[in-house]
């Protein structure tokens, strides 16, 4: 059961949270080049893999109940995992929060025939800390500081 949890975890992450960072960390050229259907797209894949993204967070918490050799794999008080979800909440908050109705507005704005280039430096912050955020994820989940 480990292998499975382990490789649904994995798998989840890279199909999930891989799509969500792009959209991210790239929708502010569609706000920039003024594209009300790029920015529409961009706001739409990043809610929906916002929430795919849980199911990473499933399958991690799965992988961490089970045992190997006898032994749990982790548990939630070792500073990797708290400080994994935490900063997995910050992401998702983030997006959920910034990125996603900032691109909503943009795409209005840009429908009405009016600049949204105000709009451009919000969208690529949040996603550039999104990004930044998910590579600490990756370095935190590989390297296991305290275990």
């Amino acid at each position: 059961m480990l292998k499975i949890m382990f490789a649904l975890h994995l798998l989840f992450a890279i199909f999930a949270i891989g799509p969500l960072v792009h959209a991210v960390t790239t929708a502010a050229r569609g706000v920039r080049h003024g594209d009300a259907a790029a920015t529409a797209y961009s706001a739409r894949i990043a809610r929906i893999y916002a929430g795919a993204s849980v199911l990473v967070v499933v399958f991690g918490f799965g992988l961490m109940a089970s045992k190997e050799n006898g032994h749990e794999v982790a548990k939630i008080s070792e500073t990797w995992i708290w400080l994994s979800a935490v900063l997995w909440l910050l992401a998702v908050g983030l997006v959920q929060a910034v990125v996603v109705p900032t691109l909503n507005k943009a795409t209005a704005l840009i429908n009405k025939q009016e600049s949204a280039a105000s709009l451009t430096g919000r969208v690529a912050a949040a996603g550039g800390v999104v990004g930044i955020v998910f590579a600490v994820i990756v370095f935190l989940m590989v390297y296991q500081p305290g275990k």
